[in-house]
C-alpha cells in the first residue's frame, strides 16, 4: 500500500508547530537573559524626553492596544511585543499627544507582522481608531518607528521566559494550561502600567508565575515545594535577589486586586460596553477600560 500525505489543517483557524523541548535548555535561556537589557525602554523617558505625554496617556492607548489584540485573537506575545516598540520608541523620539494612537496602531501593525501568520492589516487598524488615521499615515509612522528602533525588532517579553521556568518546575502536566493563562494575563497587565516599565522582562514572567501560583493555593505544584522554595528557586535562574522577586510579585498582585476592582466597577454602570475607539489624551474624554478583559476570567 501506498502511503498518502494527509494534509489535516483547518481552513478557518492558524494552526501552529508544537512547542520544541530542544529549545529548552540553558544555553537558550542564557541567551535571552543576556539579550533583555538590550531591549529595556529609558525608565525616565516621560522626564527627560516626552514634554507632550503623561504616564495616564500611555495607560489609556495600552488598553485600547490591549483589547484590540484581544477582540482580534493576536497571538498572545502580540500585546507586549507592541508595548515594548512603543516605550523604545517613546525613549528616543518625543511624541505629540494627537499621534500617540497612530504610534500604537504602528506598532501593533509591527508586532502582529512579527509574531502572526496572519499580521493585522493597515485598514483594520484604521477602524480601530474610528478612521482618525489613514492607511498612508500608518504606513509612514510604521517606518518611522522602524527608523527610531533601528531595524532592531526581535525584543524579548516576558512571555518567551515562560516556558523555561515552567519546564524548571515540578507542575502537573494538565495543570500548565492554567497556570500560563494566568501568567500571561498577569503578564498583560504588567505591559499596561508604568511601573513595570524598567523591569526585566525575567523579572515580570517570574513574579507573574510565582503570583498565579500562589493564587491558586499550590495547587499545581507538588507539595514538597513551598512559595519560599519557588521564589529562590527562580530568583537564582534569573540571577535576581528573592526579595526584589518578592517585591515584584507583590506589586503584580496589588495591580491585580485594583483592577478587579475596576472590574467589578465597570459592570456596574449602566452603560458600560465592549470595545470602544475614544482615546482622546486631553481629559476630556477617557472611555476605555482601565482593565483587560482577561483579568474577569481569573479566578483567583
Amino acid at each position: 500500500m501506498e502511503p498518502q500525505l494527509m494534509c489535516c489543517e483547518a481552513q478557518d483557524s492558524c494552526r501552529r508547530a508544537h512547542l520544541d523541548l530542544n529549545l529548552l535548555t540553558d544555553r537558550v535561556l542564557g541567551a535571552l537573559l543576556r539579550a533583555e537589557d538590550h531591549y529595556l525602554p529609558a525608565t525616565n523617558y516621560f522626564r527627560c524626553v516626552q514634554k507632550d505625554i503623561a504616564p495616564y496617556m500611555r495607560r489609556i492607548v495600552s488598553t485600547w492596544m490591549l483589547e484590540v489584540c484581544e477582540e482580534q485573537k493576536c497571538e498572545e506575545d502580540v500585546f507586549p511585543l507592541a508595548m515594548n516598540y512603543l516605550d523604545r520608541f517613546l525613549s528616543v523620539e518625543p511624541t505629540k499627544k494627537g499621534l500617540l494612537q497612530l504610534l500604537a496602531a504602528a506598532c501593533m501593525f509591527l508586532a502582529s507582522k512579527m509574531r502572526e501568520t496572519v499580521p493585522l492589516t493597515a485598514e483594520k487598524l484604521c477602524i480601530y481608531t474610528d478612521n482618525s488615521i489613514l492607511p498612508s499615515q500608518l504606513r509612514h509612522m510604521e517606518l518611522m518607528v522602524l527608523t527610531k528602533l533601528k531595524w532592531d525588532l526581535a525584543s524579548v517579553t516576558p512571555l518567551d521566559f515562560l516556558d523555561h521556568f515552567m519546564s524548571r518546575l515540578p507542575i502537573i502536566t494538565q495543570n500548565r494550561p492554567i497556570l500560563r493563562k494566568h501568567a500571561q494575563t498577569f503578564v498583560a497587565l504588567c505591559a499596561t502600567d508604568v511601573k513595570f516599565i524598567a523591569s526585566p522582562p525575567s523579572m515580570v514572567a517570574a513574579g507573574s508565575l510565582v503570583a498565579s501560583v500562589k493564587g491558586l493555593q499550590m495547587r499545581i505544584v507538588g507539595n514538597a515545594m513551598t512559595a519560599q522554595n519557588l521564589t529562590e528557586s527562580l530568583a537564582q535562574i534569573i540571577r535576581s535577589d528573592p526579595d526584589c522577586l518578592r517585591a515584584c510579585q507583590e506589586q503584580i498582585e496589588a495591580l491585580f486586586e485594583m483592577s478587579l476592582c475596576q472590574a467589578q466597577l465597570q459592570t456596574q454602570q449602566p452603560h458600560s460596553g465592549t470595545t470602544t475607539t475614544t482615546t482622546k489624551m486631553d481629559g476630556e474624554s477617557q472611555e476605555l477600560s482601565a482593565t483587560p478583559t482577561d483579568v474577569r476570567d481569573v479566578n483567583i
